[in-house]
């Protein structure tokens, strides 16, 4: 494959992590066609004016308009017809190699809707891994939960085959643009302000006949600040997205639904 690389990094108070993004970004072995930042609403924008230094990024400053709108004015500004599109947190490192193997994975394959690889975890304050797995694809319990696989766990090989999602992890999506052009302008859906956009996503390009493919040579690390305690989640986030989830199964109907209000009314009245 020879056509584009485009990477959309959507930032928001991201200056802890955006710096290592990029530094990861510059050592990749392939030539990296443009690397797209929207700054969905930072309080201080000065940390990114080092981004103004590399040729190859643009820069997009707009209000909180939200990840999944934010992305979306991302995507609106690559002009190639084919070649992919890596939706990449600030906080999700790539190491040296990565792209180059994407690129070998995605040769020929015309099924593939969205590809991702293993996320290990990574703490940014020490600047190391820490060993763990952060996701390994998104999965969903008998009565409706969705949970990332592997979360939490030490990586001992345990994720090493390649299989097929029912979502991916909005933190790395790589996906072909000929396969998003066919969604307009809308790649994922403004009414998702924050949470389940990525897994909406997924669904859809699920009906619609693609694969989402888990692929774990592809090794990547986030600095997710995931926490076991959902009290110490903000109760707006929290509410947030058990709000998603029940729009999630109205725009996909099933059954689920009954998980998802049963959810939103544990967070509204229990704060659980």
């Amino acid at each position: 494959m020879t056509a584009g690389i485009h990477i959309i990094i959507v930032t928001h108070d991201s200056q802890e992590v955006l710096p290592q993004c990029l530094t990861h970004l510059a050592a990749q072995t392939v030539e990296i066609t443009s690397i797209i930042i929207v700054d969905s609403g930072s309080a201080d924008r000065q940390y990114l004016e080092c981004c103004r230094k590399a040729d190859n990024i643009k820069l997009v400053k707009t209000g909180n308009i939200g990840f999944g709108r934010a992305n979306n004015l991302g995507f609106s500004l690559v002009q190639d017809l084919e070649g992919i599109v890596v939706f990449l947190n600030p906080d999700t490192f790539l190491p040296p190699g990565f792209l180059a193997k994407v690129l070998d994975v995605m040769d020929g394959k015309k099924k593939i809707g969205i590809l991702s690889g293993k996320l290990l975890g990574y703490d940014p304050g020490k600047n190391r891994a820490t060993g763990k797995i952060d996701s390994t694809g998104i999965f969903r319990k008998w009565y409706g939960r969705w949970y990332d696989r592997g979360m939490g766990e030490k990586d001992r090989g345990r994720y090493n085959k390649k299989n097929t999602l029912p979502a991916v992890c909005g933190a790395l999506m790589i996906c072909p643009v000929e396969v998003l052009r066919r969604y307009g302008e809308e790649v994922f859906d403004p009414l998702f302000f924050l949470y389940k956009e990525d897994i909406e996503l997924s669904l859809r390009l699920h009906r619609d006949g693609y694969d989402l493919v888990y692929e774990p040579c592809l090794v990547a690390f986030h600095c997710r600040g995931w926490r076991r305690d959902r009290r110490k989640i903000p109760f707006n986030l929290r509410l947030m997205a058990s709000k998603n989830e029940i729009q999630l199964y109205r725009k996909h109907p099933s059954p689920y639904i009954l998980w998802a209000i049963t959810k939103y009314l544990l967070v509204r009245f229990c704060r659980l």
